[in-house]
């Protein structure tokens, strides 16, 4: 079974928000064994508040962002952005925390507010889609003038026990440091090169200016009888 029967054209697949393992409100509109998937990959996360993670599997993220002892995750064809992934996270976290926060939150039991909060995630993805082009334009806007922590997504070292064909994707940050690490390498490859031709070419036309005194020296002295 792939990760689901019926995509159509929408972006995100499938979204729940967690208190610790226990899924308390969950949506989609789709089947397949992505809520499977998603809840392996829950269990598997790290226990550290504020972090951003992600798994990729079957062309689909599964992206999660985890504060205070809650998850939020969301599936999404991997055609949209991380960043516009972690922008719907954000605010179905800010509109979970308002509604639920320091109450119902940390009583409710498994897919328990799904009825209410069900259709709240539905809305909120419908916004982020028919708005990803303006949020990531602010997401470029506010990375040129800070650093993009509310978008890096950490690594995951252990991938799920079983076979769903699931891999970790590295940190951005991490690409883009080794990027720059190797273009700087090249860089100073290409400087030592260029050096040597041009010490090269410098040594010819010395050699040919050389070459050219000593005849028309020759030829000066074999004209006057450069002798005693």
């Amino acid at each position: 079974d792939s990760v689901g029967d019926s995509m159509g054209q929408e972006s995100f697949i499938y979204s729940f928000v967690a208190r610790g393992t226990m899924i308390l409100a969950e949506y989609t509109e789709f089947t397949g064994n992505f809520p499977s998937i998603a809840a392996q990959c829950l269990q598997k996360l790290p226990s550290s508040s504020n972090s951003k993670f992600t798994y990729n599997c079957d062309h689909h993220t599964f992206n999660f962002l985890v504060e205070d002892g809650f998850a939020y995750c969301v599936v999404a064809k991997d055609a949209l952005s991380k960043q516009i992934s972690i922008a719907f996270l954000e605010r179905v976290k800010a509109d979970f925390k308002k509604r639920y926060g320091g109450g119902k939150a940390s009583t409710a039991i498994p897919k328990s507010l799904n009825k209410e909060f069900g259709p709240v995630m539905k809305e909120h993805m419908k916004y982020i889609v028919d708005h990803a082009e303006e949020i990531e334009k602010l997401i470029k806007v506010k990375a040129q003038v800070s650093e993009v922590k509310s978008i890096m997504l950490e690594n995951i070292d252990k991938a799920i026990d079983r076979g769903e064909n699931l891999t970790v994707l590295t940190d951005k940050t991490e690409n883009l440091r080794s990027q720059a690490q190797e273009y700087k390498k090249q860089g100073t490859q290409v400087r030592r090169k260029l050096w040597y031709q041009n010490m090269k070419i410098k040594l010819v036309v010395l050699g040919i200016l050389l070459l050219l005194v000593l005849i028309i020296w020759l030829s000066v002295c074999h004209g006057f009888n450069c002798t005693d």
